[in-house]
């Protein structure tokens, strides 16, 4: 729960603990502030006593609690969750309160909440049909409640904004007065329940407030993992060896074991030292003041540019596999009269997330807590228990709202397995370990590396004759999940150009001569999501490539598209409505110039149309972004445009700066040589929504996928050179 939450860690700060964790199964709620203890049976009883069902809790005020399982890092799904139980459970939307949902709770109740993971723009879209269902049920159990105290049918009731009617006998009671006698029913057979249709919906689907504290992050209030504080508690930092797969050959600790503060200096791994204090600073100092000797390992001579001389090996080897094989797209290019070949290259980028890496860890010999910015709170309690050597119903997790996530906090559990080697060394006592910048950025796991060789042919008509795109780069599977690789094809690093609609994402275009291959090629850096994962290169490759042919065929870019999407309708349908939106082919200020691009990813579909100017310095500006997304159901739509924002900002910044390799290390280490866009940069952004309504898609993630390539595009149009390799400043450009 965001306020319950937010106002249990105030006391935490305060040194004020509150209540409980009770596994239970049945009618008994579970305790749903952050448990520093147990609970008061009286407390337990007065829980059970709320609980209508798993998603909602009705307390005596008419307060309707509405429990929430996914993570949230910003994007506003515990706001768009708790509408879509709100609107079946037909409560008073000014009465609703959240509460967040433990992975321990999950576990005891037999995962009755299901996966609480947030990646993947998957929030709302898999799981509105059951969180609505759960609204849907407390509603029923609520007005069966009434209805038994009256001596009426429930079909005589009618009730909203909490309050249950019988116009016969004008009687009326609220949620709050009926609580405890529907809590004691048994919940609907759940084929019985039947979910409004979007089109009646009062509070779903419309642009309410946010529920999380907006103010609190606006005036440095709001409370983040790495601002716990506990009793007693101890602070950590590490520092891990600069060259991936090198070694901890040797430390010094004398030389800072009699700095002030210092409690011991420790290595928790084969290749990380960690130092703990009294405070996070002292920690830090000591750190910075300890003589290390690093074995850098085999990559030590690893650099830029000999990694991307392996990636170029890819693009002409003869290990690539083909996914997609229309027709002989080579033999239809070689015989084409006008042809184009282009090579783009984007680099390493990192997630850069506001906050830090870290956690707080408390292991005592019969329970381990952490407390953590987690995107999967049940893999970060899977690796507590395994690091720690304890069971599952021993540990608990804690998961706090993120300062950014982006992908970093979903699969790899590096910190945690890192905060519980700490915590080990000092039992009962908690431990906060928080890495600093530089640490978060030369040890992430990056955006994959990535070049694409792209061949097209155009016809006498201006029509395409064939299309060629062979990928080469590293695989996230390689490194993350090497079982989902069988014979050396991995399909994912082909995001969103699959010709059939799997994984929720899908080419925009057929034609009868088409082939897209992958080479992998990988390098010592890992590699994990990254907003958008792969389909925010695809999409650069795909969409900045298209304008390319269409200069060559002599066609408008927009019309050059519409004639090959003439088999995707949604995806022409967004394409459509961005054009629309931002007058394609109407006059523009002199200087200034439109691209377009189109993608889709995560289930929706998504187009741009960026307008922008470029100076004879070489200084682009950006004026203006128009966004169509088809995602199928809008939940909030206040809320999916501030992600679309969002994705503009993300995706602007990787125009700026990269991850370079110099010695087998990570170069850019903080913001000084690592830039993120500024307000300034940031263009108007418009945003235009033409719903089909027969699906549901993400948001989250599918438009940055078109934020670039629209940018490149514009660029393209205006200069009359196409940028095939990032960051801007390789082509002798900046941001303005």
């Amino acid at each position: 729960m965001e306020h319950a939450q937010q106002s249990a860690l105030q006391d935490v700060t305060r040194r004020k603990f509150m209540v409980s964790t009770a596994a239970a199964g049945g009618g008994l709620a579970l305790g749903l502030q952050l448990p520093f203890g147990a609970a008061p049976a009286a407390a337990q009883s007065a829980a059970a006593a709320d609980e209508i069902n798993l998603w909602v809790v009705v307390k005596p005020d008419d307060t309707c609690v509405i429990r929430i399982a996914r993570a949230e890092m910003g994007q506003g799904t515990l706001t768009g969750l708790a509408q879509l139980v709100a609107e079946e459970l037909e409560c008073d939307w000014k009465k609703v309160a959240t509460e967040q949902i433990t992975p321990g709770q999950n576990l005891a109740r037999k995962r009755a909440w299901g996966d609480m993971s947030t990646s993947g723009s998957r929030g709302i879209r898999q799981s509105h049909d059951y969180v609505r269902s759960g609204g849907a049920a407390a509603r029923m159990m609520l007005m069966q409640a009434a209805a038994s105290e009256w001596g009426v049918p429930v079909g005589e009731l009618t009730v909203a904004n909490g309050v249950i009617s019988h116009a016969a006998s004008r009687r009326r009671t609220s949620f709050g007065r009926v609580a405890a006698a529907a809590a004691k029913l048994t919940p609907p057979d759940p084929k019985t329940i039947t979910l409004k249709p979007i089109k009646e919906w009062k509070i779903a689907g419309k642009p309410l407030r946010r529920i999380d504290n907006t103010r609190g992050k606006l005036d440095g209030s709001q409370i983040y993992a790495m601002d716990v504080r506990l009793p007693g508690m101890l602070h950590a930092t590490v520092k891990q060896c600069p060259v991936f797969g090198g070694r901890l050959a040797s430390f010094d600790a004398a030389k800072v074991t009699g700095m002030p503060g210092v409690r011991k200096v420790f290595a928790i791994s084969p290749t990380t030292v960690a130092v703990v204090a009294d405070t996070w600073w002292r920690a830090k100092k000591a750190m910075d003041a300890l003589p290390i000797v690093w074995d850098e390992g085999p990559h030590a001579k690893v650099n830029s540019a000999s990694i991307d001389a392996h990636l170029r090996t890819g693009l002409t080897s003869d290990d690539a596999f083909a996914d997609i094989n229309t027709g002989d797209a080579i033999k239809a290019i070689a015989a084409a009269p006008r042809k184009v070949e282009a090579v783009y290259s984007l680099p390493f980028t990192a997630h850069t997330t506001m906050e830090p890496m870290n956690c707080t860890v408390r292991l005592t010999a019969d329970r381990a807590e952490l407390w953590i910015p987690t995107q999967s709170a049940e893999a970060s309690m899977a690796v507590l228990s395994s690091s720690s050597g304890l069971p599952l119903d021993k540990c608990e997790v804690y998961a706090l709202n993120l300062g950014g996530g982006f992908g970093r906090r979903i699969g790899s559990q590096d910190v945690v397995r890192q905060g519980v080697a700490i915590a080990k060394e000092f039992p009962g006592v908690p431990v906060k370990m928080l890495w600093t910048r530089e640490e978060d950025q030369a040890h992430g796991l990056y955006r994959p590396i990535a070049m694409a060789r792209m061949t097209a042919g155009v016809d006498e008509q201006g029509n395409l004759a064939g299309m060629h795109i062979r990928v080469s780069g590293q695989s996230i599977n390689a490194f993350a999940n090497p079982a989902a690789i069988k014979d050396g094809r991995d399909r994912r690093q082909l995001q969103g150009l699959w010709d059939t609609l799997e994984g929720d994402a899908q080419i925009g275009y057929t034609h009868p001569n088409l082939r897209t291959e992958y080479a992998m090629r990988n390098t010592h850096l890992p590699v994990g999501p990254w907003r958008g994962v792969n389909t925010n290169q695809n999409g650069i490759f795909l969409e900045c490539f298209m304008d390319e042919a269409a200069k060559l065929a002599n066609r408008d870019p927009l019309e050059f598209r519409r004639v090959l999407m003439r088999e995707r309708p949604k995806h022409l349908g967004v394409l459509n409505a961005a054009a629309e939106k931002a007058g394609w082919g109407k006059p523009l200020p002199k200087g200034v110039f439109r691209g377009i691009a189109q993608f889709m990813g995560y289930g929706s579909y998504s187009a741009a149309v960026a307008e922008v100017s470029v100076s004879a310095k070489g200084e682009v500006k950006v004026h203006r972004m128009v966004f169509a997304l088809d995602c199928g159901n809008v939940v909030n739509p206040d809320q999916t445009a501030a992600q679309i924002e969002g994705s503009v900002a993300y995706g602007m910044t990787t125009l700026l700066g990269e991850i370079s390799v110099d010695a087998g290390r990570v170069v850019e280490t903080n913001f000084h040589n690592f830039p993120v866009m500024k307000v300034k940069e940031m263009p108007k952004v418009e945003v235009v929504l033409p719903l089909t309504g027969d699906f549901w898609g993400g948001v989250g993630e599918p438009t940055i996928c078109v934020v670039v390539p629209a940018i490149l595009n514009a660029i393209f149009a205006a200069t009359g050179k196409p940028v095939r390799s990032l960051p801007l400043s390789k082509q002798g450009l900046t941001l303005i």
